[in-house]
């Protein structure tokens, strides 16, 4: 948004900002926050940022905790949800250091930076464009617990077809039944006002939007895909994006939620990731006598994928929940391997994606509990591996298969190499399968390290609690 502190400034004087709010990403994907009077920003913060305890971010021993972060101008928008009126920035984390302060290699933006970068470094594009859809549910209601003697959860949502039968309070029907909320018109779909609210304030922050409808979850599942940008921006855009619907949700008495999995037996929230690669601003992927329009760059970028695809969704499904998602029969992927116009699989080729400006492919497997400045380098790591060592996405036996993968039958399906089922797998895969994120010095060593250490303790804390099933199926054996 500007260019200079004077810029910024002039911004804040002419519409009367009183507050300068940053907003850090920490290791899991959340945003963190603190603010300053607009009197205490000076141009020296520019250069040596604000002190702040990187430990509490989970990127640092305590020993070694104080850091620094400073403010990125061009990301700056205000903050609608204030009622101070606030001016609000990224700030980048830089390590404390004699004569001058460094850039943190652990810290998840400057990784899609250097991912960037290695891409331009290794002359096969100067971009990588991606274009992500946002599937998020909205509730009226939930509540959780979780403790020694009592666990479980309740969600509800007015147009869920559980309330059909609701005789308490005046009931209008028009519910939508489970799995059959795809594109459904109103009266059912009562979220179209406020996904349209929801698209006018992305516009108005510069995340231009493709267009929102009802998703197939009935009980208020819903998607807004968005035009395509490059990927250290889409990341910045992605994070302010879930800002801006997750508070606008809870502005109007409502809760957004981008949890892969909060229902049993209905469709869970993915975050698909359609991309392309450009050099000179020419396109890379198409070639209209290849497969399905694409080319050998292309293909090649899936074989990379596709190869390493277990090990990168320890970060694009970084999540115990994510792996209750992608299971069998709710069009999400669970076979490594590509096809055109399938859902079925986990790198999907739109047909209509005709043009060679447009000629893309899609990532169908992450979802938005991601940290996406790590999940889209991850992808980005991958797809240069394959081209740099043309990796043919064919003779690695992953495709294409353009059949319903979930209808084949159990010999077949066996051929198919199958994505991770859980957590620990994907990171089982990563420990012995991260070279490619290393090339080029884009993630560190020691990020994966404790990416891995973390992740083994959030899938340990789940595995070892009861369940409310086990009770049902065990309890009296």
């Amino acid at each position: 948004m500007f260019k200079t502190y004077e810029d910024v400034m002039n911004y804040c004087k002419e519409n009367g900002i009183l507050m300068i709010d940053f907003k850090m990403i920490d290791l899991l994907g959340r945003w963190r926050h603190l603010g300053i009077p607009v009197g205490r920003f000076k141009p020296e913060t520019l250069v040596s940022g604000i002190g702040f305890d990187g430990s509490n971010y989970g990127f640092a021993p305590v020993e070694k905790s104080d850091m620094v972060f400073i403010p990125d101008i061009t990301t700056a928008v205000e903050d609608p949800f204030t009622e101070v009126p606030t001016l609000s920035m990224i700030g980048d984390v830089f390590v404390i250091a004699q004569p001058n302060n460094y850039r943190f290699d652990q810290d998840p933006r400057s990784i899609a930076v250097k991912a960037e970068e290695y891409m331009k470094s290794t002359g096969v594009a100067d971009e990588m464009r991606i274009g992500p859809e946002y599937e998020f549910y909205v509730f009226d209601h939930v509540c959780y617990e979780s403790y020694p003697h009592s666990m479980g959860f309740k969600i509800d949502t007015e147009q869920a077809i559980w309330n059909s039968g609701d005789n308490e309070c005046q009931n209008l029907g028009y519910k939508i039944p489970l799995h059959g909320g795809y594109h459904i018109a109103p009266p059912q779909d009562i979220l179209y006002d406020l996904r349209s609210r929801m698209c006018v304030l992305m516009e108005e922050n510069d995340i231009p939007v493709k267009y929102h409808h009802h998703e197939v979850g009935g009980p208020g599942q819903v998607e807004i895909e968005v035009e395509f940008g490059g990927m250290r921006e889409m990341a910045d855009k992605t994070m302010l994006a879930k800002y801006l619907i997750k508070n606008l949700a809870f502005q109007e008495g409502k809760t957004a939620t981008f949890m892969p999995k909060p229902l049993y037996g209905e469709a869970g929230n993915g975050l698909h990731v359609h991309m392309h690669l450009f050099k000179n601003g020419k396109p890379l992927f198409y070639d209209e006598k290849g497969y399905s329009g694409l080319s050998k760059k292309a293909l090649y970028f899936i074989g990379g994928l596709l190869k390493h695809a277990p090990a990168v969704l320890a970060f694009t499904n970084p999540s115990t929940n994510s792996y209750k998602r992608l299971v069998p029969g709710y069009e999400a992927p669970v076979s490594v391997c590509f096809a055109t116009a399938n859902r079925s699989a986990v790198i999907r080729v739109p047909a209509y994606a005709k043009s060679p400006m447009d000629k893309r492919f899609e990532f169908r497997s992450s979802d938005a509990t991601c940290n996406p400045y790590l999940a889209f380098s991850a992808i980005l790591m991958a797809g240069l591996d394959g081209i740099n060592n043309k990796i043919d996405p064919t003779a690695e036996g992953f495709g294409p298969f353009d059949m319903n993968l979930y209808t084949l039958s159990p010999e077949e399906r066996a051929k198919i190499k199958g994505l991770p089922t859980s957590l620990d797998e994907a990171l089982d895969a990563l420990a012995l399968d991260h070279e490619f994120l290393l090339a080029g010095g884009v993630f560190p060593k020691r990020l994966i390290e404790i990416w891995i250490e973390n992740k083994r303790k959030e899938a340990r804390k789940i595995n070892d609690l009861p369940h409310p099933m086990e009770f049902e199926m065990y309890y009296d054996l």
